[in-house]
């Protein structure tokens, strides 16, 4: 039999709209459905069918009344009862399983003590006085995982909790306090103070959210005559599953939330691990489960799915929904425990030494140990020396002698205190001697000279079946003169070995890594180092004379660029003295009238770069002659040790310089003035001017 599910929608609060309601039963009909719409696609509709289904109307005395009150019966049959309340937080559940003060708002809890105690006493009356009914109540909770006494007040709990025993199939708590309970009243007085112990707080969703799991134990036994029937109800009251985002929840809360969710979990891994049929259940992941134990409980089970109608809840709702639907499909067995019987005791029989006959001892089989015998032997041959217990086996042939002593000898009887004697043992049943094994020494059949002449016969015997097999081959003909000499030609281009040649095709991939870069002056006299080695190839020519023009033109269109721009480059800088003692400055009124008008409306003026200003005058200071005589070295290791010039930039000045003795009829064009070495390629101004102030 299957899981019963009984689904219970709670009534709005004040807070909540009409219009919010999204969950509603249907009882027409046969089937009991619980119908919501796919939050994807409101047009759509769900719907779940279950053993029983309440609306927002429902009482709790319609709710026991149909669902619980039956369960009464079976547990004074001998059945376990389980009933445990399921949803998500502020859907009711505590509501359902305790309820409140008033007679009409009492939960399952106290209407389920009411019929049990009520039971006991038409029992009682029936059997005037020969049946005896005893009632013991435990009450605990599972908070953030442990578990505590809730009829022991907090400050006598144990941080760590109490700890969990498998007794056969069942869950048993170790030192879990069992109190006795007469009637309804002193029940009552005693879940009310039990109660006050439970973990509650706020939430946002909820004034008095329940932080833990509450399982409230009845054990119920029930004595007629000899016979005691002993059965159990568990009605548990799960913590509901949490959003932290919607509760808003603390740092403790916060705790206690993700402790109930992750229980939770593991009581929906179960159950989809039931249904599927694994033959391992996670129970032991929670205490909660395996408090539990879904499917593994003999008897009646009972799950109150506790719903929110309102459309907050949406999401909430349909997965308490899914994990309802999954729950039904889990088989439980009803089976009734069995009876105990007590005061009939087993008569234990007394013996004594007249009464107790000893069955005797049997033979042993005709055979012995051989170190037993050999001991023996040994006795009877050499007293007067000690016996061994073992027996050495060699490879020496027995001499005669000692042959015919052991054919001649018996085995005597040995006395142990241990074990019994043994028959005597003819020597024919004993061991033989080993026989010694005589090993040939290994003589070579064939010498290795003979090896060698079989070897090399049957490699030519293979040859020759080998020739004969193949068909016969055509002799090639001869190569003429003409034709090696062009497959040496050929070979040589393929080596790049030909007079040279390597050089000149590594020229010439210089020479097109220059041209795709731009610089021109440099792929141009690659190629010219290229010719050296191709001094008949007219592509090569075509592309210098090409790269010729190419330059030239570039040249004269930077001629008439100058001729169209100032005498004197402009610079951002204002005018410095460099503070050479031996050099006197131009005089300054020559051409701080022009370097002080104001070229913009805002105020700031442009002046020319003194460097270039003083050069256009003719003169030369000792700094710029030894700047000048260091980049004529055309030395990158001496460049690049002026002050603002790397590597790279060196390496610039470098191969501009010959670009320039490149394009010059001379071999060598040196650099005569900071304004030449300004017009370099990567060189500017600003670039010489730091280049100079290195110098001290």
């Amino acid at each position: 039999m299957g899981i019963r599910i009984v689904a219970r929608i709670r009534p709005q609060q004040k807070s909540e709209l009409d219009k919010d309601v999204i969950v509603n039963a249907d009882r027409s009909g046969d089937g009991s459905l619980i119908k919501i719409p796919n939050p994807k696609n409101q047009s759509e509709t769900f719907s779940f069918q279950f053993s029983g289904v309440y609306d927002n109307n429902a009482t709790q005395q319609d709710l026991f009344d149909h669902e619980i009150s039956p369960t009464i019966k079976h547990l004074f049959q001998g059945l376990d009862v389980t009933i445990f309340a399921y949803g998500s937080t502020g859907t009711g559940k505590t509501h359902t399983m305790r309820g409140g003060k008033n007679l009409a708002d009492r939960g399952v809890i106290p209407r389920l003590l009411s019929g049990v105690y009520r039971r006991s006493r038409k029992i009682i009356k029936d059997s005037e006085g020969a049946s005896n009914v005893e009632i013991l109540l435990s009450y605990y909770e599972i908070y953030n995982d442990k578990v505590y006494d809730l009829f022991e007040a907090p400050e006598k709990r144990s941080m760590a909790g109490l700890s969990l025993r498998d007794n056969g199939k069942k869950t048993v708590v170790v030192g879990l306090t069992e109190r006795p309970c007469e009637n309804l009243k002193e029940f009552e007085k005693l879940y009310d103070e039990a109660n006050i112990n439970r973990s509650t707080s706020s939430t946002k969703l909820n004034a008095t959210s329940s932080r833990s799991h509450a399982i409230l134990r009845l054990k119920l036994s029930v004595t007629t005559g000899d016979q005691v029937r002993i059965s159990t109800a568990s009605a548990i009251d799960l913590a509901g599953s949490e959003d932290n985002r919607r509760t808003e929840n603390g740092k403790e809360r916060m705790i206690e939330s993700a402790s109930i969710n992750k229980s939770l979990f593991t009581l929906a891994k179960c159950v989809e691990a039931i249904g599927r049929g694994d033959d391992r259940i996670p129970y032991r992941e929670s205490k909660m489960t395996r408090i539990l134990s879904l499917g593994q409980n003999n008897g009646v089970t009972i799950m109150i799915l506790n719903l929110a109608p309102i459309r907050s809840y949406h999401l909430d709702t349909l997965s308490s929904l899914n994990f309802a639907n999954r729950t039904k499909k889990v088989e439980t067995r009803e089976i009734e425990n069995e009876p105990v019987f007590k005061g009939c005791t087993r008569a234990v029989p007394s013996f004594t030494e007249s009464t107790v006959q000893r069955q005797p001892l049997r033979p042993l089989a005709s055979t012995v140990h051989n170190a037993s015998i050999h001991a023996a032997n040994t006795i009877a041959a050499r007293p007067d020396k000690q016996s061994k217990a073992f027996s050495v086996y060699s490879d020496k042939a027995r001499s005669s002698a000692a042959a015919a002593r052991h054919s001649q000898s018996t085995v005597t009887k040995l006395s142990s205190p241990v074990k019994r004697a043994s028959e005597t043992v003819p020597f024919a049943a004993w061991r033989p001697a080993k026989r010694p094994m005589h090993v040939k020494e290994f003589q070579p059949v064939m010498s290795k000279q003979a090896i060698e002449d079989m070897i090399d016969r049957k490699v030519s015997d293979m040859l020759a079946a080998k020739a004969l097999d193949q068909p016969s081959i055509a002799p090639q003909p001869e190569i003429s003169e003409e034709v090696q000499r062009r497959l040496d030609v050929l070979e040589k281009k393929i080596e790049g070995k030909e007079d040279g040649r390597e050089q000149g095709l590594a020229y010439l991939l210089m020479a097109k890594q220059h041209a795709v870069r731009g610089e021109d002056l440099s792929a141009l006299r690659m190629y010219t180092l290229a010719k050296d080695f191709f001094p008949e190839n007219q592509k090569l020519d075509a592309k210098i004379e090409k790269l010729r023009e190419k330059i030239e033109q570039r040249k004269r269109e930077t001629e008439r660029r100058k001729c169209s721009t100032p005498a004197f480059p402009v610079s951002n800088r204002r005018l410095q003295h460099d503070g050479d003692d031996d050099y006197e400055s131009a005089p300054s009124d020559s051409y701080n009238s022009e370097s002080n008008v104001n070229t913009s409306s805002k105020g700031k003026s442009k002046r020319r770069n003194p460097l270039l200003v003083a050069e256009s005058f003719g003169e030369r200071t000792p700094r710029t002659l030894q700047l000048l005589d260091i980049v004529n070295t055309r030395d990158i290791t001496q460049i690049r040790m002026l002050k603002g010039v790397g590597p790279k930039k060196a390496a610039a000045i470098v191969e501009a310089l010959i670009a320039r003795d490149c394009e010059g009829e001379s071999q060598i064009r040196n650099v005569a003035s900071l304004r030449e070495l300004s017009t370099l390629r990567g060189v500017g101004s600003k670039t010489v001017e730091s280049m100079r102030a290195g110098f001290y």
